[in-house]
């Protein structure tokens, strides 16, 4: 039978406040609890509350047919319980139906698989152990920050155990292919690949407001009618941001109710039934390999890493955020170690992005600063301060008498 799959992200980044130079050496508070505050409990109210019910009310009308996942970052997690713990009982809620997935993903929703495989590792682990803890469930299948993906990192991820990654059908890779079918990575070591349909994805996403596009209204019916038209399927996986739903798309454009009467439709009109990624994997049979030498992502037309890395304010943050990294682990320190992983979140290097073209309209509406230069500034403010504090503890230790071995005796 032919599977829809939804998975949807879930994720806040630790924003940054305004840290100025002359904040450096005196100030150690880089985050901006209210902002943080406000952001997360606005979207909870907009978006998180409301969406949860809304899917725990569609699993019970659907009799358990009804069947969704969630990667949900670390730092996500950290927010909610801090802020809106009431969204992490509804998410616990959706949990009990057993017709939910969750998805392992770094915990700091960071770009770590593209510079140390020790830091992604450990950051993967965390979060999965954090979902075991609130959930009670053991994910299986792995997302990485913005679908990121490439045969090394593949290599990573099937070394982690994982049945299946997630990635974008991104067209220069899969070329004639289609993105409606499990594929086997290149190297053949036992990972599964399930591909992002960007197009039908995106219609939900993006277009489902824009009033200049050709399938403008989108009606369940219609969307319907385009999922029965795709040319023999084995799973169509519709991937997108949590926030599509009352944040990106607003509740007076309809798309609640759209998505409320989305799983009837597909029940009562098509062969498809929904799956979790699990489902999908542990079902398909892979039908060719797919090969990718350099990272893909389901960011802009590109679906590159040029989203965060591919300028030169970008290029250097980052690479003077990792060369700290052995100073850091080699370091004690619960604090530095914490505030070192928020400060890899990939949010802090797509505020940088200097794309302003095709997708420019994007990277404006979700920038908070007045301009990518204002957040390398700011950014590399904090990273200065950090390396003091660094500093500061190594000469500290370096001070401490070493254990004096017992002379006396009797």
């Amino acid at each position: 039978m032919k599977s829809i799959c939804f998975y949807f992200q879930v994720h806040q980044p630790f924003r940054l406040k305004n840290y100025r130079f002359f904040d450096i050496g005196r100030s150690h508070e880089y985050f901006d609890d209210i902002q943080n505050s406000w952001i997360c409990k606005r979207v909870a109210e907009k978006c998180y509350l409301p969406t949860n019910k809304l899917m725990l009310d569609l699993i019970k009308s659907n009799n358990g047919r009804f069947r969704i996942s969630y990667s949900i970052s670390g730092v996500a997690l950290d927010q909610f319980e801090r802020f809106t713990p009431e969204v992490i009982d509804s998410f616990k809620a959706l949990a009990e139906t057993g017709c939910v997935e969750f998805l392992a993903e770094t915990y700091n929703h960071s770009l770590a698989s593209l510079k140390s495989k020790k830091e992604f590792i450990s950051q993967v682990n965390m979060q999965k152990q954090r979902i075991e803890s609130l959930f009670g469930l053991t994910p299986k299948v792995f997302r990485n920050t913005e679908l990121i993906y490439s045969d090394h990192i593949a290599d990573m991820v099937a070394e982690m155990g994982f049945e299946a990654q997630l990635t974008e059908g991104a067209k220069h890779i899969l070329g004639w292919r289609s993105p409606n079918f499990a594929y086997n990575t290149s190297n053949n070591n036992g990972l599964k690949l399930l591909l992002k349909n960007f197009q039908l994805s995106d219609d939900i996403a993006f277009r489902f407001s824009q009033h200049s596009w050709e399938g403008f209204p989108l009606t369940t019916e219609k969307y319907v009618d385009w999922l029965n038209k795709v040319d023999n399927p084995d799973c169509i996986n519709l991937f997108m941001d949590y926030e599509t739903f009352g944040e990106h798309q607003w509740k007076e454009t309809g798309i609640f109710e759209f998505m409320r009467n989305l799983p009837s439709r597909v029940l009562s009109h098509s062969d498809f039934s929904f799956k979790t990624p699990s489902e999908l994997a542990s079902e398909l049979v892979p039908v060719g390999n797919i090969h990718v030498p350099y990272p893909i992502s389901w960011a802009d037309e590109e679906r590159d890493l040029t989203a965060w890395l591919g300028n030169d304010l970008q290029d250097d943050s980052f690479e003077q955020l990792y060369e700290l990294e052995s100073r850091v682990l080699s370091i004690d320190d619960e604090a530095l170690l914490r505030d070192w992983r928020k400060l890899q979140t990939s949010d802090h290097f797509y505020y940088m992005c200097t794309k302003w073209f095709s997708d420019g309209d994007v990277h404006k509406y979700f920038n908070h600063y007045d301009s990518p230069y204002d957040a390398y500034i700011n950014y590399m403010n904090v990273l200065s301060d950090f390396r003091l504090r660094l500093d500061s503890l190594e000469q500290n230790l370096k001070k401490k008498p070493k254990n004096e071995s017992n002379v006396n005796e009797g």
